[in-house]
C-alpha cells in the first residue's frame, strides 16, 4: 500500500485533476502535477507544479524520482510518455488500457472482441473507405475522429456515402469510425473503481442529458427500470476486468428503444458524470481514485440521496459573474468551480450538485438554481 505522506504524481492539470488532487491532499498526500498550462487549475493547488510538455524527459524523470505512483486525469497523454514513466514507476491505469480509449477504432475493436454490446461501425481510414463503411454500417450514422473528439468536437451526423466522404475531408483526412445512429430512449453512465488485487466498487448508474455534444445533467437514481440499471452495472464491471483495469473508470452507455443497451466509449479516468459523488456518496470518485491507485481498500459507493449534478458553462458568465448568493440560497445546493481565469462559451467552469427527496426533484431543482445563477 502506498499510505498518506507519499508523493502522487498526474499527468494533467484541469479539472478533474484539480479535484483529484484537492481530495489527496485532504487525504495527507502530496502531489505533483505535470502540465505545461501555467494557469493549470490542478497546478494552482499541487505541491509542485512541473510547467512541461507530456514529453519532457527531464520533467518525467523529476516526477518518476519523485512519485510513488503516477496516474491521468485525461486519456490523451502520449503512448511514449506512459510507457518511459512505467519503466521507472508505477503506472495507474495501465498503459494499454489508456491507448485503447485514446482511439475510437481500438476501442470498438476492443469492445466487441469481449462480446460488449455495440452498435454497428467501421473505420475509415482514407476516403476510399467510405462506400464500403456505409454499406456496412447503413444511416442514420454518426461520423466521428478516431482521437481527440470530446464534448460533441470531432464528430458528425451523415446520411450518406458522399456525405461521409466530406465529412473526412473536412476533419482532415484524419481517421474516423462511422457508428450507426440509435434510436434512443436514454443515456446512462457507471462510474466505477478496480484495484491491482481485482477489487471492483461501482456507483449507481446515472442517467445523463446532453445539450450540443455537452453534458449537461447527471441524475441519480436513474429513470430507467432496476433490471436495466444494474445491466449497465455489470456491463461496466465486465470491462474494468477485461481491461485489467486499476484506477476509476467511466463507461457510457445507450439506453435503445425496447430498452437494449450498447456501449459508447469508456473514459479511463474519474468522469463528469461521477462529480454528484462528492456530496450524494459515501465516498467521491476522486477519493476512489486515490484509493485504487495507491493499493488502499475502495471505499463505499453508497448513495445517501437522490442528487442532480449540472454544469455551469461559460456563458453564464457573459452578463458578468454569475450570483452565486441565488443559487446557494438553496441549502440542498453544492457549488463546485474549477478555478478556470477565463469563461468561454461552452467551456466547463464548475458544476452544482442538487440533493432531494426524489431524482425528479433533484433535476427541476438543479435548473432552478442554473437559472438563479444567470439572473433570470
Amino acid at each position: 500500500m502506498i499510505l498518506p505522506g507519499s508523493t502522487l504524481g498526474l499527468l494533467g492539470g484541469g479539472q478533474l485533476g484539480r479535484m483529484f488532487t484537492a481530495r489527496a491532499r485532504t487525504m495527507g498526500y502530496h502531489v505533483w502535477v505535470l502540465d505545461p498550462d501555467p494557469a493549470s487549475p490542478a497546478g494552482h493547488l499541487a505541491d509542485r507544479h512541473l510547467r512541461a510538455s507530456y514529453t519532457d524527459v527531464a520533467a518525467l524523470d523529476a516526477l518518476a524520482d519523485a512519485c510513488a505512483v503516477v496516474t491521468t486525469e485525461f486519456e490523451n497523454v502520449p503512448a511514449e510518455t506512459m510507457t518511459r514513466l512505467a519503466e521507472r514507476v508505477v503506472v495507474w491505469p495501465p498503459p494499454g488500457a489508456v491507448a485503447i480509449a485514446q482511439d475510437r477504432i481500438r476501442e470498438k475493436r476492443f469492445l466487441q472482441s469481449h462480446g460488449f454490446p455495440t452498435t454497428r461501425f467501421a473505420p475509415v481510414e482514407r476516403d476510399a473507405d467510405a462506400p464500403e463503411a456505409w454499406q456496412a454500417v447503413g444511416g442514420p450514422a454518426l461520423l466521428k475522429t478516431s482521437r481527440l473528439g470530446y464534448d460533441g468536437k470531432g464528430q458528425r451526423a451523415v446520411a450518406s456515402s458522399d456525405e461521409v466522404q466530406r465529412a473526412f475531408a473536412d476533419f482532415g483526412s484524419v481517421p474516423c469510425v462511422l457508428e450507426r445512429k440509435l434510436e434512443l430512449e436514454t443515456e446512462l453512465s457507471v462510474v466505477l473503481a478496480r484495484s491491482e488485487t481485482g477489487w471492483t466498487a461501482a456507483y449507481p448508474a446515472g442517467e445523463n442529458r446532453h445539450v450540443d455534444g455537452i453534458l449537461e445533467t447527471t441524475v441519480v437514481p436513474a429513470g430507467v427500470s432496476e433490471p436495466i440499471a444494474e445491466e449497465a452495472v455489470r456491463i461496466a464491471l465486465a470491462i474494468a476486468e477485461a481491461l485489467e483495469y486499476v484506477g476509476v473508470l467511466g463507461v457510457e452507455l445507450f439506453v435503445a428503444r425496447g430498452g437494449r443497451l450498447y456501449v459508447n466509449e469508456i473514459a479511463p479516468r474519474p468522469h463528469n458524470s461521477g462529480h454528484y459523488t462528492q456530496d450524494a456518496c459515501v465516498t467521491c470518485q476522486f477519493e476512489q481514485q486515490v484509493r485504487a491507485i495507491c493499493g488502499l481498500p475502495l471505499g463505499s459507493t453508497t448513495l445517501l440521496s437522490p442528487v442532480a449534478m449540472i454544469n455551469l458553462l461559460g456563458e453564464l458568465w457573459a452578463g458578468g459573474t454569475p450570483r452565486w448568493d441565488r443559487a446557494l440560497g438553496d441549502p440542498d445546493v453544492q457549488l463546485h468551480l474549477y478555478g478556470k481565469a477565463e469563461a468561454r462559451p461552452g467551456r466547463k467552469m464548475g458544476h452544482l450538485n442538487v440533493l432531494a427527496p426524489t431524482a425528479e426533484q433533484a433535476r427541476q431543482r438543479a435548473y432552478q438554481a442554473r437559472r438563479a445563477l444567470a439572473g433570470a
